[in-house]
């Protein structure tokens, strides 16, 4: 009774409010929505807002900040703007909270909701997996036309990585809203880095809505070294750099990692009410391989499988959960799966092999990236000579070392202890561009 007496007097009065806040804003901001720091970059200083619903309801709720539209709906107004976006790119419906709203009704796109504000969106940018997340990792993607909006897309994962002085030559700002998982190897940084390369290029600022990293509270693995930049890794940091989409912008800014030392004019609308610490569970899958929390939080250490011949739970509903391969002894790897075409995977390693192997679907780590996997697999290989795709594996790790340490039998132990250095001089940099405590 207590919540219908709520729902039926209260509600009302809570949508009014809630469109009252997104079509007028209350929330005040710096000059012009933003301050510069002292390298240079911008982001916006927020005052203490109260009179949010997420503020009303819990004052510890995340807000990304997709949702914080009175901070940026004033720096589109009357702008031609270009979006780079994802699945992942949305509002969310902060009055679920409230009601038993559908998962599937519990938030609108980016895209979508800027149009019904009237901002002038001329086209989408695509990153790895598409603008609806659906290809295949590593898939070509070509351009096309958004069938529900009918705007443009531009494919970042196809032809281009990066935008044509004609991609841009029609926009006064750039928007840029992806949900990152806090790996090297995952390239949505890399779409990043080309994204304020190319803005920075034709002098457009670049408008980054922030969201959590769910492996954003440690920093771990191996340092790339600068002779094995790729898509999959393209500056000199760790494996697991903990920083959010936004902090690392920041970065690439602040350590001069842009072609020429150019500087890219960006504004980061921050997330409220996060730590590197909150733990944030993903509502949208950021990829098609990774499904759920279990599989974030292990993608940091199973992901090395992909510079191998190992499955690594691709083909099945169980990505990042497992692992396995046809030729790992099946005396000691005695849980087995077969990888088949499915949703994200069209074509996965061995498929329709049976693999022999190991389920980590109810493994727990605490804030580590582990070899232990990788190791075991190794050395349970009835052939090693079809363990490593070496030019890949390096991509992945960043070092041709780290090969060279699993094939020399060092303990995962003895391979962490020569990642110290690098990570402790990380550590120093990174505290230069953080945004959360």
């Amino acid at each position: 009774m207590r919540f219908n007496i709520f729902k039926n007097t209260v509600f009302p009065i809570i949508i009014g409010f809630v469109l009252v806040m997104i079509s007028c804003g209350n929330v005040k901001t710096t000059e012009n929505g933003n301050a510069l720091t002292n390298k240079g970059k911008q982001e916006i200083e927020v005052k203490k807002n109260k009179n949010s619903l997420s503020d009303a309801l819990d004052d510890t709720t995340v807000v990304v900040g997709a949702n914080r539209t009175a901070l940026y709906l004033p720096l589109l107004k009357d702008k031609r703007v270009g979006v780079v976006a994802n699945q992942t790119s949305v509002i969310f419906k902060e009055i679920a909270l409230l009601i038993n709203t559908p998962r599937n009704d519990s938030s609108t796109h980016l895209v979508d909701s800027l149009l019904k504000l009237k901002v002038n969106i001329k086209k989408v940018f695509a990153p790895e997996h598409g603008f609806r997340g659906k290809a295949d990792a590593g898939a070509q993607i070509a351009d096309g036309i958004d069938t529900k909006t009918k705007l443009p897309i531009i494919s970042l994962h196809g032809k281009h990585r990066k935008p044509t002085p004609e991609h841009l030559q029609d926009l006064d700002v750039v928007v840029f809203d992806i949900q990152d998982v806090g790996v090297r190897f995952y390239t949505y940084i890399s779409t990043l880095h080309n994204i304020m390369e190319a803005c920075a290029e034709a002098g457009i600022p670049v408008l980054i809505l922030d969201r959590p990293n769910p492996n954003g509270h440690y920093i771990d693995g191996p340092t790339l070294k600068i002779e094995h930049q790729s898509f999959l890794g393209m500056h000199p940091i760790p494996l697991v750099h903990g920083m959010t989409i936004g902090e690392y912008a920041k970065m690439i800014n602040g350590e001069q990692w842009l072609a020429n030392k150019l500087q890219c004019d960006i504004t980061v609308i921050p997330v409220k009410n996060y730590t590197h610490n909150t733990f944030y569970s993903l509502p949208i899958r950021p990829s098609p391989n990774l499904p759920n929390d279990q599989a974030i939080m292990l993608y940091p250490s199973l992901g090395l499988f992909e510079g191998t011949n190992i499955n690594a739970g691709r083909g099945t509903e169980f990505q990042f959960q497992r692992y396995g391969a046809p030729f790992l002894n099946k005396d000691t790897m005695r849980f087995t799966y077969t990888p088949v075409a499915n949703f994200g995977a069209k074509y996965p390693k061995h498929l329709n092999e049976l693999c022999f192997g190991e389920d980590l679907k109810n493994e727990t780590l605490n804030g580590v990236m582990t070899l232990k996997w990788i190791i075991k697999a190794y050395k349970n290989a009835t052939d090693t000579s079809k363990f490593f795709n070496t030019a890949n594996f390096t991509k992945h790790a960043g070092t041709e070392v780290l090969q060279q340490q699993i094939e020399a039998g060092l303990s995962e132990a003895e391979i962490k202890a020569t990642w110290q250095d690098n990570l402790e001089a990380f550590k120093k940099v990174r505290a230069q561009y953080l945004l959360y405590e």
